[in-house]
């Protein structure tokens, strides 16, 4: 396959290099600083055929027969420009200056299809969070601002965790968005979860956040299942100078924050980061329920030794060399170090000194992109309370005095370990001929996990657990002339577990003078992770499903495969009636199979794979190989829409309006889709999780020194399952054994109601003290309303904040 692929390339790069004609160069360039746009996007109006602006600001576009065309020149942030040009097989020169201001529909993304392209003709669903709009609020917390994206389902579960999910099937362990940082995939080894708050990133280095609403793993791979976070940082060649925040707010936070980006020749530059941030969290205690001898049925208590602060350090260097004109040769390293309350799907995790650090490398050109990168991923202290709090009272019930109890309570399973490191590399070629774009490249990625044998089926610290995959993926995009476009993507990848699988998507798009329309299939798939794989928790009553199970009834348990979703999407995106109100709506239909089920139990065993279950399993002697895992199943349609308006008032107000809907319909007599084999289908064997209506209406003004947003949120109330959390209204229905009651115990949690069903205002606002400073706040849930987004976290109150920021431009 390798040599098929080097062959290919070989080819590609043969044809480019004869290929004649003539060209178009030039610069794009800031009307009023006269600075140059870095990465700006210069196209053929019509095609896909163009270029993006290198580090001086200028561009090429080769292999033009003669003729006249328009070129237009965008880059987020600036009012697009047109120009008419002739071309006669010669060098052509145009520059643009491009003037500051807001039109909407003119931003370049580059998340749907791996290539710079104006996001109205991009073929899917993306939304954008632009430095702008980080600059502009005053919080160190950028996880907020996702809650202003049409169609996310947005979860605050504190005063640090924030999360997305996409189209329905959230739980509290979710792994099926792909978080990706400079073309990194940015996610742990052994869960598979996106770093989050684990991320070692500032935000005074984000240049954007790209979202990509559904699937889209036929460029970015497994587990891009229900939609895709791309976080693009600053290059320090287009962002000189040094900034430093300082920000306090209530929960006792206080952040300090700096970057530092220079120019040291025409070849080199460099930047660095570094953070501090503190807190507490909401006051809260998840009910711990225990066994305990002299009390019948169990009996609640609070977390042991609970820690309410939260503490953040982070900081990286990037360097950036210029071989030439048209190719940079990048590294950059960052690191973080975080401690915080998570919750989980079985209480709440106390992150203990979890350090992520990775090591970066990349080689960028127009026609070529390679990268290589080690993840790193260290914690020795992070512990379950509720795991903690069980061991806590066993002990002491044995006749352990408090304070051995208290110094063998992180032992017997609430301890988790992670040591883990991950290795990947990356080649991509793209080349266009004529109306004809394509990219095309190679994935490998190795995982190295190990849990020092605290949870995973490892013993020690020596021992890694070891899963290799390579992935191809290709896209071309074909323009036919009046507006249409067509695109095709395929990925093939071959896991070293669960084997081979190929993953298409189709795309038609009419782009006409106010917008495009589009019609798209997609597919993505979730892949298990290696905790779903080679998981080993409560001394094997829960094992991961990488090889299958016998059960004593001589019947085979099938090892865990991927979970496959199929899409099809119709949409608009443009002006509707002028340029001052622009429309971005969609509606979607989901095809979903094979679900990657929750933890459930399938019986005494015999074996695993070919192992007997005696030698897997440590506590056999109290199980007699009674074991839970993680299996597929089911087939499941959802259905809905999306609409986002955004109105132009003039060039310092505008105004935004979103709302998404979600609905599924559920067959009682599918058998296939019972999962918990009681004879009836209902909600509780699909666990959709996810809202039906949300919407909200935002404000934003921005002239001379004064800038301010205000935004307000609803989200319908909606019941949540995720193992044993449980967030709903009293019905008449039985989950894990235990009745549905609202404010009553349910399986092994306390169940406060549904989630959500709440309207909350956000406001910020700030002010340029002068041209280097610039002071800021930012108040979410504005009139202190008491609600729960997320299950096994707090009730989220008032959260305020207060920034003062200087920024000293470079030379």
């Amino acid at each position: 396959m390798k040599n098929l692929y080097l062959t290919l390339v070989l080819t590609l790069l043969s044809v480019s290099i004869f290929a004649q004609g003539g060209s178009i160069t030039g610069t794009v360039t800031d009307s009023e600083t006269g600075e140059a746009l870095i990465g700006a996007n210069v196209v053929i109006k019509g095609t896909t055929n163009g270029d993006v602006t290198d580090p001086s600001g200028k561009f090429e576009i080769k292999g033009l027969a003669n003729g006249t065309y328009v070129v237009v020149a965008s880059f987020v942030g600036f009012q697009a420009m047109e120009q008419s040009v002739s071309v006669s097989g010669s060098a052509v020169t145009i520059d643009f200056q491009l003037a500051e201001g807001t039109v909407f529909g003119e931003e370049v993304v580059i998340s749907g299809s791996r290539q710079p392209e104006k996001i109205t003709e991009t073929p899917a669903t993306i939304e954008i969070i632009s430095s702008k709009d980080l600059e502009n609020w005053g919080s160190f917390n950028t996880g907020e601002l996702l809650s202003r994206l049409k169609g996310v389902d947005y979860i605050r579960s504190g005063v640090v965790g924030t999360g997305i999910n996409v189209r329905g099937f959230n739980s509290n362990f979710n792994a099926k968005n792909t978080q990706v940082t400079d073309g990194r995939f940015s996610s742990l080894v052994a869960t598979g979860l996106p770093f989050g708050p684990l991320s070692p990133q500032i935000k005074e280095d984000i240049d954007r956040v790209e979202v990509i609403l559904g699937p889209n793993s036929a460029l970015y791979g497994p587990n891009a299942h229900n939609g895709l976070v791309n976080i693009i940082t600053k290059d320090p060649r287009a962002s000189e100078g040094t900034t430093v925040a300082l920000g306090a707010g209530n929960q006792s936070v206080f952040t300090g924050r700096l970057r530092h980006a220079q120019i040291l020749n025409d070849k080199l530059a460099f930047k660095l980061n570094f953070e501090y941030t503190r807190g507490e969290e909401f006051q809260f205690a998840d009910s711990v329920y225990i066994d305990r001898d002299g009390n019948p049925g169990k009996e609640g208590y609070e977390e042991l030794d609970l820690d309410n602060g939260f503490e953040f350090i982070k900081g990286g260097l990037g360097m950036y060399y210029s071989l030439n004109d048209d190719s940079d040769l990048i590294f950059s390293y960052d690191a973080s170090n975080s401690t915080y309350l998570s919750p989980t799907n079985v209480g709440r995790n106390e992150i203990v000194d979890w350090k992520i650090q990775t090591f970066h490398m990349r080689y960028v050109s127009p026609r070529i992109f390679a990268q290589a990168y080690l993840s790193l991923s260290d914690t020795r202290d992070t512990h379950s309370l509720d795991d903690r709090t069980k061991a806590y009272y066993a002990a002491r019930d044995g006749g352990a005095t408090h304070e051995q109890a208290f110094a063998s309570s992180l032992e017997g399973g609430a301890r988790f370990i992670d040591d883990s490191k991950r290795w990947n590399g990356e080649v991509q070629y793209n080349n266009n001929w004529g109306a004809f774009n394509f990219v095309t490249g190679v994935q490998y990625q190795k995982d190295f996990a190990n849990s020092h044998g605290t949870y995973l089926l490892d013993e020690n610290e020596d021992d890694f657990i070891t899963v290799s995959q390579i992935g191809w993926y290709g896209q071309g995009q074909y323009s036919f002339g009046s507006g249409f476009k067509a695109t095709a993507a395929v990925r093939a990848d071959n896991h070293e577990v669960y084997g081979f699988n190929l993953v298409p998507k189709l795309g038609l798009t009419k782009t006409v003078e106010s917008g495009t329309f589009r019609i798209t299939y997609g597919q993505g798939v979730a892949a298990p992770t290696i905790l779903n794989m080679y998981g080993d928790l409560f001394g094997g009553l829960i094992l991961g499903n990488a090889e299958g199970f016998t059960l004593a009834d001589g019947s085979k348990v099938e090892k865990q495969s991927i979970e496959k979703l199929q899409t099809y999407e119709i949409g608009y995106k443009g002006n509707v009636g002028s340029k001052k109100l622009y429309a971005d709506v969609n509606a979607y239909y989901n095809i979903s199979e094979d679900f990657l089920s929750p933890v459930t139990v399938v019986g005494v065993t015999t074996h695993r794979g070919d192992t007997p279950i005696e030698d897997v399993q440590s506590a056999y002697g109290v199980y007699g190989g009674l074991v839970a895992t993680y299996v597929n199943f089911g087939k499941f349609n959802t259905y809905g829409f999306d609409i986002g308006l955004n109105y132009l008032v003039n060039q310092n107000i505008t105004l935004d309006f979103n709302y998404s809907y979600f609905d599924y319909p559920i067959d009682e007599n599918d058998l296939e889709n019972d999962f918990d084999g009681d004879g009836t289908v209902n909600k509780l064997d699909l666990l959709v999780n996810a809202p039906k209506n949300k919407a909200s209406i935002g404000f934003n003004y921005n002239k001379n020194k004064i800038f301010g947003n205000v935004f307000v949120r609803w989200v319908e109330e909606y019941d949540y399952f995720s193992s044993f959390q449980i967030a709903a209204a009293t019905q008449d229905l039985t989950y894990r054994g235990t009745p549905i009651v609202e404010n009553a115990r349910g399986t092994d949690s306390w169940n406060y109601g549904p989630l959500a069903g709440f309207v909350n205002v956000d406001l910020g606002l700030g002010y340029r003290i002068t041209d280097t400073l610039t002071g800021s706040m930012a108040v979410t849930n504005l009139f202190d309303r008491e609600y729960r987004e997320f299950t096994a976290s707090p009730f989220i109150g008032r959260l305020y904040s207060i920034e003062l920021k200087l920024n000293i431009p470079g030379k």
